[in-house]
């Protein structure tokens, strides 16, 4: 399960039994995730954490994954690159986990992979019919949910006119994350957006909202920071933010869906036993709206789209979405006049490039600035660290490697890095 769907439990009985966690893309986690986590370890629970340091890092406040290990947490360091077969695709993967975006961006450049379209609509077209060219198993990588979704529909058109794709469509109602808003954002009525559909993970006595439950923001009052939010049986409660945990934005877009499609979860499913970011295809599609697939690891199941909202198309993902998967072939959308410029960076350069075992295919508008653009550092720093210089940081920079982290003698512990 996720690392937030553990935390949502809630607190376990000890019952002396010895357990191992073992937490991948540790990089992700943020420094209360991992705190709240680790205080709810038992004497005899043990804990590995897997990660990269060079990936993205939490949305949230701190980079604790990579401060366990430079306090001294014991790490063993897998810094052989085994994912990509073509040599040079694995010179540019190092260059970039080394930090030199300009080398990894000009080797790109000298193999024939950047391809520079400067409109918006016709690189986005470009990008579908390269994926329909080969889709078995192609991954689209785009910084940003807006291009993300225009991908999708682009690369569900392309697909459909080729017959890969079924011409009858279903569309159904989906909720999509709204990722730019932070934990800190949450606490701000502000933020917000009247329409904004919200889930909470937490159960709050104060505001009396429950567990699991959904609402739909109906007003803002932001000089008294409360929201007003209807829940699903048309209750209405008006509440201070800052009292509510565990809350989940989204907002409501249409999809349409066919036999044929490639699709993602965008959040977990207990009652599917299906993970955030699964990705599947649609077999059928029945009269009731009910949506058969067969997910990537070969199980088959029936979604409701009604009752479970939390799909989209699964041709395209961001960055972070992309971590932890594998492609023979990646597509990676840069659009170098990007409003959210944090989006565009070095760890989005190395995560998304690296994703391909074989190919990784780069859509820009401006090649010339495609190195500048890359070459973005956006780690995160410590309240009470001290400032590394860039030339300092990027001499420190060393191979791809999956960290472990240590055993710790008087507790629970034990990681690992790549």
């Amino acid at each position: 399960m996720t690392l937030q769907a553990h935390l949502a439990r809630g607190q376990r009985v000890d019952t002396g039994e010895h357990r191992l966690y073992v937490v991948d893309e540790s990089s992700l986690a943020s420094t209360k995730q991992m705190h709240e986590f680790v205080g709810r370890l038992h004497p005899n629970d043990r804990v590995l954490l897997v990660g990269d340091t060079r990936q993205h890092e939490s949305v949230e406040a701190g980079r604790i994954f990579a401060q366990l290990q430079d306090a001294g947490m014991k790490t063993v360091k897998l810094e052989e690159i085994v994912r990509q077969k073509d040599p040079e695709l694995k010179q540019t993967v190092e260059q970039l986990a080394r930090g030199q975006v300009g080398e990894a961006v000009a080797g790109l450049e000298r193999q024939g992979r950047i391809h520079e379209v400067k409109g918006h609509e016709e690189r986005i077209a470009a990008i579908a019919k390269e994926y329909a060219k080969l889709p078995e198993n192609t991954l689209v990588v785009s910084p940003d949910n807006r291009s993300r979704a225009e991908i999708n529909q682009a690369i569900h058109t392309e697909l459909q006119a080729k017959g890969v794709v079924g011409k009858e469509e279903h569309r159904t109602q989906v909720l999509v994350p709204r990722q730019d808003l932070t934990g800190a954002d949450r606490t701000w009525a502000e933020r917000y957006n009247v329409g904004d559909v919200l889930r909470y993970s937490r159960s709050s006595q104060e505001t009396g909202i429950g567990k699991g439950e959904y609402a739909r923001v109906k007003s803002i009052d932001a000089p008294s920071n409360r929201l007003t939010v209807e829940l699903k049986d048309g209750t209405e409660k008006s509440y201070d933010p800052r009292r509510q945990q565990g809350v989940s934005v989204y907002r409501e877009e249409e999809r349409a869906f066919s036999t044929g499609d490639r699709v993602q979860f965008t959040a977990p499913s207990h009652e599917l036993k299906a993970a955030n970011r699964e990705l599947g295809t649609v077999q059928g599609i029945g009269q009731d709206g009910r949506l058969s697939l067969k997910m990537d690891g070969g199980r088959e199941l029936q979604l409701d789209p009604r009752l479970h909202p939390h799909l989209d198309h699964g041709y395209a993902v961001t960055s972070h979405s992309s971590q932890g998967q594998t492609a023979d072939r990646v597509l990676i959308h840069v659009d170098t006049e990007l409003g959210a410029k944090d989006l565009l960076n070095n760890r989005m350069a190395y995560v998304a490039v690296s994703r391909g075992a074989y190919d990784a295919q780069l859509f820009t508008n401006d090649r010339e600035k495609l190195g500048a653009t890359l070459g973005h550092d956006v780690s995160h720093r410590s309240a009470h660290a001290p400032e590394v210089k860039q030339e300092q940081a990027s001499q420190q920079a060393i191979a791809p490697q999956r960290e472990i982290g240590p055993r710790h003698e008087q507790g629970p512990g034990f990681g690992i890095s790549m």
